[in-house]
């Protein structure tokens, strides 16, 4: 069997899936694994899969790949771009994409194991592939967890990733240390008192104590982190009110909070809390805001020692100047709960999709950030060729650097 990885590819593009509700997602994995002939288990974390390939004595490598889509309406214009929609869990209808590169994850993991499973006389141990749903959440693989996939599956000797992201096609950026941010999602409820448009002066009105806690906020990073530190407060969601008069009971903020280590969070936690609670009583409020932590992501650090390993493995495959630091990103992922919880190192890299002459002309022009569409953009939509193959060879040697060699 060769899977054709452009048909696969563009089939998951058109067909993406919110959190937890990757069920097609699964089917289309399980389709391929067992036409590869592996044994999977399915159902992990609701709709995660599993499978291994077991050959003979030797290390356990687990390699991940993360599913589910975005609540995004998809603007590249491309022939198969997704017109999907789907069900948010506050039961909004929404429009869905792979804004953010999962589909190409799915893909180049899946040719992975069918060129480790071709080729088993070149190496010994054991192979464990895991789909992830709810990468976008946080909570997938802890939901994977949950549910024993570290029971399910032999359990590794080292966890392995990667991610999609604006560079060159072609090009990969990994770094030992911290790869990607820790990171919370916090939902705040600021709780006013309601009424007439006419008589705000009979009111608490969270709209405005909503607004002043907002830019309050923005000081947090702005004036009291060092500024050799990283730290990042987003507020993207504010709601509050159905009609021009009525004053609302009560508005609800949706943050993203990033920092680098524990340190970092306990304190910018701290300082938006303290933010939250003094802009509800300079607004006079009888009831203490509401804050509820809806995720709580680590910082993914890359094992220094294996990283290294994989470096020279990659530059020996693709060639010297392949290899980038991209520095730490500002983002996060939940990969590394599954080397946390089995106590082993872990190594997430990130590979290119942007055509090469494209990216050189933006940073030529000065204008990466204006004419380079990132994670999570409607116009976000990697070049299938090399990126596809680039994210297949990356995995394959990868895994052959910790894999054994044949008795």
């Amino acid at each position: 069997m060769t899977i054709d990885l452009e048909a696969l590819y563009i089939d998951l593009h058109r067909h993406p899936e919110l959190s937890f509700q990757e069920t097609r997602t699964a089917g289309v994995i399980t389709r391929e694994l067992a036409a590869l002939g592996l044994e999977y288990t399915e159902g992990l974390g609701k709709t995660g899969v599993a499978t291994i390939i077991r050959n003979g004595e030797g290390p356990v490598v687990w390699l991940r790949a993360d599913m589910d889509g975005l609540p995004v309406p998809e603007q590249t214009g491309l022939a198969y771009a997704s017109t999907a929609r789907g069900t948010d869990p506050a039961g909004n209808d929404v429009p869905v994409m792979h804004a953010c590169g999962h589909d190409m994850h799915v893909t180049a993991l899946l040719d992975a194991l069918e060129r480790l499973s071709a080729t088993t006389e070149e190496w010994s141990g054991t192979v464990v592939a895991v789909f992830q749903p709810a990468e976008e959440y946080g909570a997938g693989a802890q939901a994977m967890i949950a549910d024993g996939v570290l029971d399910a599956c032999p359990r590794p000797d080292i966890v392995l990733g990667q991610h999609l992201t604006p560079l060159p096609a072609g090009v990969i950026g990994v770094r030992p240390g911290t790869q990607m941010a820790a990171s919370d999602g916090l939902t705040v409820k600021l709780l006013g008192r309601g009424g007439h448009g006419s008589r705000p002066h009979a009111t608490i009105d969270p709209i405005v104590m909503a607004a002043a806690t907002v830019m309050r906020l923005q000081t947090v990073v702005s004036r009291e982190i060092d500024p050799r530190e990283m730290a990042v407060v987003t507020v993207g969601s504010l709601h509050a009110g159905l009609k021009n008069n009525i004053i609302p009971a009560e508005a609800t903020l949706e943050l993203s909070l990033r920092y680098p280590d524990d340190d970092a969070r306990a304190d910018v936690l701290g300082r938006v809390e303290r933010i939250v609670r003094a802009e509800a009583q300079a607004s006079g409020a009888d009831e203490e805001p509401v804050i509820t932590v809806d995720h709580s992501l680590p910082p993914t650090i890359n094992d220094a020692a294996a990283t290294a390993r994989i470096t020279a493995a990659f530059d020996r495959a693709f060639g010297a100047g392949t290899v980038i630091d991209p520095g730490m990103f500002t983002g996060s992922e939940d990969v590394s709960w599954f080397a946390r919880e089995a106590g082993v190192p872990l190594v997430f890299w990130f590979w290119g999709g942007v055509d090469p002459q494209t990216y050189a002309a933006a940073v030529e022009r000065g204008t990466l950030n204006e004419d380079i569409p990132t994670n999570h953009s409607p116009f976000f939509a990697p070049v299938l060729h090399p990126t596809i193959e680039r994210g297949v060879d990356a995995l394959v040697v990868a895994a052959r650097e910790f894999l054994g060699d044949p008795a």
